[in-house]
């Protein structure tokens, strides 16, 4: 368990200052992230993606867009639907973020070795799944 929270801490800590200086934090990484890998979410999506109410979702996602780093738009085949986009400049932030713990993981596999990487990926898995 220790192992897991300190490399969480390091995986996260250089992500988090930089959000930090635009007021944002961990959660509005989050949100980005998972806009970014399905461009015209439903925020209903989003917010079963990430576990959590309406009610939670609402001041993330505002200042999201407030800093015109999401956008939203009435789906036009459901008008009571809003669905998620990031803007470039959201786009670009998430690509910042996400790339530097992207690539802390790349070193960490290739140092450890592919079997290693296999067996992090399946524990990664098994705790997801709920073993």
């Amino acid at each position: 368990m220790a192992l897991l929270h300190f490399a969480f801490r390091a995986v996260v800590a250089e992500p988090d200052a930089q959000l930090a200086e635009l007021g944002l934090g961990r959660v509005h990484h989050r949100v980005l992230f998972f806009i970014g890998r399905t461009p015209e979410l439903r925020v209903v999506d989003l917010i079963a993606t990430l576990g959590i109410t309406k009610q939670a979702l609402h001041q993330p996602l505002s200042a999201l867009v407030r800093q015109k780093l999401v956008q939203q738009r009435t789906d036009p085949s459901n008008r009571r639907e809003r669905r998620l986009s990031l803007t470039a400049a959201g786009k670009a932030l998430e690509r910042r973020l996400s790339g530097q713990q992207r690539r802390a993981f790349a070193a960490a596999f290739r140092k450890a070795g592919p079997s290693a990487a296999q067996g992090w990926r399946a524990v990664m898995l098994e705790l997801m799944n709920g073993a």
